[in-house]
């Protein structure tokens, strides 16, 4: 049975709320309320929206409008153990305003959120832009559920692995967010122990482990939703190329995995090295596979011009061969050679329907970073909502059709991974040209 016909089958209905401007902010948020405990208590159960996730996450349908920001922050911002003014500056909450307010809401769930707070540069920017939204996200639903405490990690690998051990060994937290490095990250996911809360990792380019759950988009979801895309398109021979190593497995499996959705299938997959040029790879590709639909070019922690120019000299992307590209290749600027691929990945500027809420709060505009740790919050407030402190089990967490939140559909595995729907883009001219606003690979 597909993720819709699942849906489908357990279809749930959500309360309907009158119009905005005949209730009064907080009588909106409860109504609300209703909306979000049915459906997580649906995920629970194993039945889910009929729009085929769990809408436990949709901020649209459990948040104050816009007009009314004002009321629903006010709770979150009261329960707190220090009062903190609301950024007025255009940028993320300063360095001093976030470790002045480390407990936020009242509620009986206690939840623990490790952030590099104080990092130098991007990281604590960052860092500083999750807790505004965290924020967000309590002042919507979390004030009287949970008790939200956050550690500043300083962007510090082994101080963020200690606080992480401290929290899913103290015995009070029910869940914890965070770390954002990896290194403290990888660490919990070599740690055994059946009881421990689950772990919701922020770190960039983590793979996940049993109970420590991945939240960002990784490579090998962003070339899954890739050769989805195209395969449903009518593609129906892929080859992908993949740096060798430990990663290469789960990405091969992942874009075989998606392809078997629409019939199509991974010819062969072409382990490279960064010292061969690229022309090997290629060379290898015209001799094992005749006449490809589509190519898959991965590239680790590496860069992707070899290959790509290897695969020029042949032709690549072309009328009979496309070209499909991950979200990693956008860790770099734009390169010519990148001039026709398709890729799979999160809109930065696009989060959802929090985003008006978040820039007339915070007076800036909300990136991925913000949406994640909104999610984050949001998810752990609709499962103490539903289920009570004690609900935050593998059950919830990894029903098979997700949840929708502000960054879009997403699910986890039992191996930790994450699977997400995203935007799917074509690189024209040097700018990503949005081909489709959602794609996925499951």
């Amino acid at each position: 049975m597909t993720m819709q016909e699942q849906a489908d089958a357990c279809a749930t209905t959500a309360p309907a709320a009158a119009p905005a401007g005949m209730m009064r902010a907080t009588d909106l948020r409860r109504e609300r309320w209703l909306a979000l405990v049915f459906a997580v208590a649906a995920a629970a159960s194993g039945c889910q929206s009929k729009s085929g996730a769990s809408d436990v996450l949709d901020p649209s349908a459990i948040a104050a409008p816009a007009g009314q920001v004002g009321a629903a922050a006010a709770p979150a911002q009261q329960a707190s153990t220090q009062t903190l003014d609301s950024a007025t500056s255009g940028a993320p909450t300063s360095t001093a305003a976030a470790k002045a307010q480390l407990t936020l809401g009242t509620g009986p769930t206690k939840v623990a959120m490790l952030l590099p707070l104080s990092a130098p540069g991007s990281t604590g920017e960052n860092g500083r832009k999750m807790y505004d939204g965290a924020r967000l996200a309590m002042a919507d639903l979390g004030d009287k559920l949970l008790t939200l405490t956050i550690e500043d990690t300083r962007g510090d690998s082994g101080y963020a692995k200690d606080l992480a051990v401290k929290a899913i060994t103290s015995g009070t937290a029910k869940a914890v967010i965070g770390p954002s490095e990896l290194a403290a990250a990888q660490h919990l996911a070599k740690l055994s122990g059946s009881k421990r809360p689950p772990v919701l990792a922020l770190a960039d380019n983590f793979a996940g482990g049993p109970g420590v759950y991945s939240v960002r988009l990784g490579e090998a979801d962003s070339a899954a939703a890739g050769a989805a895309a195209i395969a449903s398109k009518g593609a129906r021979k892929f080859v992908l190329m993949v740096p060798a190593g430990a990663d290469s497995s789960p990405i091969e499996s992942r874009v075989a995995n998606a392809l078997s959705i629409y019939g199509a299938t991974l010819a062969v997959t072409l382990p490279y090295s960064p010292t061969d040029g690229g022309a090997k790879v290629v060379s290898d590709m015209s001799s094992l596979v005749e006449a490809p639909d589509a190519v898959v070019v991965a590239c680790g922690g590496g860069s992707p011009i070899a290959v790509l120019a290897a695969l020029k000299a042949k032709g690549i992307p072309g009328k009979k061969v496309t070209l499909i590209g991950t979200d990693r290749w956008l860790e770099r600027p734009m390169d010519p050679l990148y001039e026709g691929a398709y890729i799979a990945t999160l809109d930065e500027s696009e989060t959802g329907p929090i985003a008006d809420r978040f820039k007339a709060t915070y007076k800036y505009q909300p990136d991925v970073n913000v949406a994640y740790a909104y999610d984050m919050v949001a998810l752990s407030a609709g499962i103490a909502s539903s289920t009570g402190p004690d609900g935050f089990n593998k059950q919830v967490l990894e029903n098979a059709t997700g949840f929708r939140g502000s960054t879009g559909l997403f699910r986890f595995r039992s191996d930790g991974s994450s699977q997400r729907s995203m935007p799917f883009f074509k690189v024209e001219k040097g700018q990503l040209k949005l081909v489709e606003k959602s794609t996925s690979g499951f």
